[in-house]
Formats: structure tokens, sequence, C-alpha cells
């Protein structure tokens, strides 16, 4: 068969070698794939990693993949990128994801997707947390258009406004009866139910700073309803 072609077999399989043993080896350590981009799967080197499109599955060898980390919370979760978000269609997205990559439904399969329905499951956890409240929707937006209210700062609020907020805590301090905590309640609920027409009006027309200064009022009332809870709680 090589008759007149000596040496032909040995440079041959040098060639071979040399492109075997030249081949990047796929690496199986989860933490190394989930900050690689490539959108070749970890697991069979096919077309199907985290930037091939809305996909947690290599279509090939059906392998979980690492999560895409340069996706926001609104993509994630299938949402304009929009204050005003559908709280419904949210958690049936919640749920569908959940059902997708929960970290129950791969008890049986290799460790790094273990590993990945780990970090998918966390984000999905995160994503909608973060969309269903309407503070933390807003701070997010605000977020992503790269403004940020540094936790702790009064943002310049209005003394009228701080007397308010002053004025609902030492009624709060007071309050011995049931009676007393209901009203309060529905006093701060009624205040966060006009901040929030209020801040989404504000970003429907764009005007971020108006929204930073809305987000804040409600961060104050957000802090009241925290210790309307804590007081709730039976010592």
């Amino acid at each position: 068969m090589w008759g007149g072609r000596t040496g032909a077999f040995p440079r041959v399989w040098r060639l071979w070698l040399t492109g075997v043993l030249g081949r990047r080896p796929l690496s199986y350590n989860a933490a190394s794939i989930a900050g690689n981009n490539s959108s070749q799967c970890w697991n069979c080197g096919g077309p199907g990693g985290p930037t091939a499109g809305n996909t947690f599955f290599c279509p090939q060898c059906q392998a979980l993949q690492p999560p895409d980390l340069t996706r926001d919370h609104f993509s994630l979760m299938d949402c304009n990128r929009s204050f005003r978000v559908d709280t419904a269609k949210l958690q049936r997205r919640y749920q569908q994801l959940q059902r997708l990559v929960h970290p129950d439904f791969f008890s049986q399969r290799s460790q790094t997707e273990k590993d990945f329905s780990e970090k998918h499951s966390t984000l999905v956890n995160d994503a909608y947390k973060t969309l269903l409240a309407p503070l933390s929707r807003g701070l997010y937006l605000l977020k992503l258009h790269g403004v940020e209210i540094p936790e702790g700062t009064d943002y310049e609020m209005d003394r009228q406004f701080l007397m308010e907020i002053m004025d609902i805590n030492e009624k709060l301090s007071e309050a011995q009866s049931e009676a007393a905590m209901k009203e309060i309640e529905s006093i701060v609920r009624a205040k966060q139910k006009e901040l929030t027409d209020s801040v989404s009006r504000a970003f429907e027309q764009d005007d971020l700073e108006k929204a930073k200064e809305i987000l804040t009022k409600m961060r104050y009332f957000s802090n009241v309803e925290e210790k309307i809870k804590l007081k709730k709680i039976p010592l």
C-alpha cells in the first residue's frame, strides 16, 4: 500500500499525533468555564455555549451550560427594561426557569452541571426578587443607567419630608395597640403607592434625577415598614 513512498506512514503518524496532542483539552472546572464567554459547549465542544441564544442546554449533548453573566435581570426574566413589570408574567417566568435549572433536577448529573445549576438558580432568584418589588426594581433600573444611591444617604431630602418620617417613627415607637399599628401601616402603604406611581412616571419621562429622589423617599418608608414588621414579632 505504501510502496514507492518510503517514510510516508511515519510522516502521517507524526502529523496525526501533532494534531491530537496540540489540541486544547476541554476544561471541566465550573468556575473557569463560567468565566469564559465561548459559544462552544464545555462538554462536547459543539455550538451551544452561554452566548448561543436564549438556551440553557447544549442542543447537541443536552449538557447544562454556564450562566451568561452579561445578561441583566430584565433579559433573564424575559421582561422589557422598564419600571412597569407584569408581575404575573414575571412569576410564570420564574417558575419556568426554576423547573429548568433548579439543583434538585441535577442530583444525578455531573459535578460541573451541579455547580452550574446552583449558579443559574441563584441568578434566577436574585432577578425575580429584584424585579418583583417596586423599590429594588427602581434602584436596579437606575443602576443600569449608571446611577446609584449610596446606602445611608439623605440625598438632600427636604426638611418637610424628614419631619414627616420622624413623626411616623415617633408614632410607631409609641404605638401600643393593634389599632395604632394598623393605622401607621395604612399611612405608610398609601405613601408607598403614591411614590410608586410617581417614580413610574419619572422613568417613563426618562427623568432619572426625579426617579432618584423618589426612590430615596421610598427607601425611607421601606425602613419604616421593616420596623413595623419587627414590632409585630412577639418578644
